[in-house]
């Protein structure tokens, strides 16, 4: 069965060995995460130059997405490595103490403007949520705190305020420096950690731009910020190419119980604004230690496909796991078992954001016809940047979208987005009046088609320009096709 939901693993010491990323791109990925919070450029350019030689090696189309670190918002170090907090106790976490001087009493602080952005009575959250800190009061450097929630509480571990607010800028001085690696590694996406608004989107793609970067935009949405309004959610989707859900720090900033009709909600608006959406964190978080995964996990990745998401993640599992193509496996198979249950063709247009350009409204009009005429098995298009297959994609149809392109960074782009396939074609290679026909005997090489089927095709007039998607044409295998 064609898989329409789309597979991201990140690349660690589990599955960082060309023979272990060749065997991952076997059992199902189609991007592969380079996480810039750990490594040395030097380590990511090899590891993208091994990721590239697999996918070359087994004639795939697999995309390498960098993810920024973005700000450390982290406490410092104990003497001990780790203590216990009580609960009821008072901690003091304070910006002028030494790194390493942390013990049961007080821990020094890597982000040294959290007092500024503190006040009594704010909830602090340490270790992804794990333990909860009330203020007390903020005396200076130092934010007094009672614990509320206690446990052990290790080195360098997360704070995050219960609600947002902290001001640390989402663009550090080393994600500057890493979006130039990024761009001389031509990756096919960029990923922002913890943008607050549009205008953070902006200026990394500037600089991105700036440094020659050629790939697209992804903005992880992981801050109350971001979601507590709907125009600034908006804006964000709407700055960036894709948006991830990035539900560690999201679910501590907004609470749990707000997390999952968040993420609906995220899925739904990234679709009708004509963007991908991948969905992240702790997916199958047990087989980092365990062969198969809970019953939870299944609903939870089951439940994302459902729901419309391009691509559904995985961190740790394949980064550090002791299961990386296990867990590949298993997350093909329940992607196959819920697209199998549900398939839904969309018989109505979003009324929210209707065609404002001619490859918009070409490409809405194949989804249309698609979703309605009998006979329909699959939808061609001839693409140079990959933009119609894209916005074909958001609207659903259970009919697989073919992405015809020469172009490597295309056929690579393509690969993030939901029930689109690539196919190398070069149109330009072949007299104008055999193309339809060529690419059509492509599909019945393949095995997707037979005849008597239809086909909707769409192509520009112009080779090599950009949205220059402006004809569509049904035509019938076995027919005459010109």
């Amino acid at each position: 069965m064609f898989r329409r939901t789309k597979i991201v693993a990140t690349v660690g010491p589990a599955c960082s060995s060309e023979a272990m990323l060749e065997t991952l791109i076997r059992a199902g990925v189609n991007v592969f995460r380079l996480n810039f919070s750990h490594g040395s450029s030097s380590d990511h350019v090899a590891v993208a130059a091994r990721i590239r030689k697999a996918a070359d090696g087994l004639q795939k189309s697999v995309a390498v997405l960098a993810d920024l670190q973005g700000p450390k918002i982290r406490i410092a170090r104990f003497k001990q490595g780790e203590i216990t907090l009580k609960n009821d106790a008072h901690f003091i976490l304070d910006a002028s103490l030494a790194e390493d001087a942390g013990d049961e009493h007080q821990v020094g602080l890597g982000y040294k403007a959290l007092p500024q952005d503190c006040n009594a009575g704010d909830i602090l959250l340490l270790n992804d949520g794990l333990l909860e800190l009330e203020v007390l009061e903020v005396r200076g450097s130092a934010v007094h705190c009672k614990v509320i929630a206690g446990g052990k509480l290790s080195n360098n571990k997360g704070v995050n305020r219960k609600g947002g607010g902290l001001t640390a800028t989402a663009l550090t001085d080393k994600d500057i420096l890493d979006i130039s690696t990024a761009a001389d590694m031509d990756v096919d996406y960029l990923a922002l950690s913890f943008p607050r608004d549009a205008a953070d989107v902006n200026r990394a793609r500037e600089l991105y731009r700036e440094a020659g970067g050629k790939g697209d935009l992804v903005a992880k949405i992981e801050r109350a910020e971001a979601v507590q309004d709907d125009a600034n959610l908006d804006q964000i989707i709407l700055a960036s190419d894709g948006v991830m859900v990035a539900r560690g720090d999201l679910a501590v900033e907004i609470g749990d119980a707000e997390l999952v009709g968040v993420q609906k909600h995220i899925i739904r608006r990234a679709r009708q604004l004509d963007r991908f959406v991948i969905t992240a964190t702790q997916m199958m978080e047990s087989m980092i230690s365990n062969p198969q995964p809970t019953r939870a996990e299944v609903s939870d990745v089951a439940n994302a496909v459902l729901d419309g998401t391009d691509a559904v993640m995985l961190s740790a599992e394949t980064a550090t796991g002791s299961f990386p193509e296990q867990t590949v496996r298993a997350m093909d198979r329940i992607i196959l078992g819920a697209e199998r249950t549900y398939q839904l063709r969309e018989l109505r247009v979003h009324e929210e954001r209707l065609p404002e350009k001619i490859d918009e409204s070409i490409a809405a009009a194949a989804m249309f016809i698609a979703n309605r005429l009998p006979g329909v098995a699959a939808i061609i298009a001839m693409t140079d940047s990959g933009s119609t297959p894209r916005k074909m994609s958001r609207i659903r149809s259970g009919l697989p979208i073919f992405a015809f392109t020469p172009h490597k960074h295309a056929q690579r782009r393509v690969a993030m987005y939901r029930g689109v396939q690539t196919v190398p074609f070069d149109s330009a290679s072949m007299p104008p009046e055999e193309v339809n026909q060529q690419a059509v005997a492509v599909l019945l090489e393949l095995g997707v088609v037979k005849s008597g089927d239809k086909v909707i095709l769409t192509k520009g007039d112009y080779i090599s320009a950009n949205a220059g998607t402006n004809t569509m044409k049904i035509v019938e295998v076995g027919g005459l096709i010109r």
